[in-house]
């Protein structure tokens, strides 16, 4: 059974402050976030790390947060040339 879907209301004003943060960043970074389990986590981070190296990307991870089941939820940040 599915949960209900919540109201209209909710999802409006849910979309329009994501809209407002997505307008709100006027700096030029690429992110991407994830949500998997711990190993997984690692795993994903290392292969941004090698393939973004930090000195040219300026690659690091901007927020991380643990979750149920040590499901780890993270935003990798890095610029989207090298120049």
């Amino acid at each position: 059974m599915l949960p209900p879907r919540p109201p209209r209301t909710v999802v409006s004003r849910q979309l329009q402050k994501s809209r407002e943060i997505a307008a709100a960043r006027s700096d030029s970074f690429v992110r991407e976030t994830f949500r998997l389990e711990r190993p997984a986590a690692r795993q994903k981070a290392k292969e941004w790390f090698n393939r973004y190296p930090k000195a040219a990307y300026w690659t690091q991870v901007e927020s991380w947060r643990v979750l149920d089941d040590d499901v780890i939820e993270f935003t990798m940040r890095r610029l989207p040339t090298a120049d």
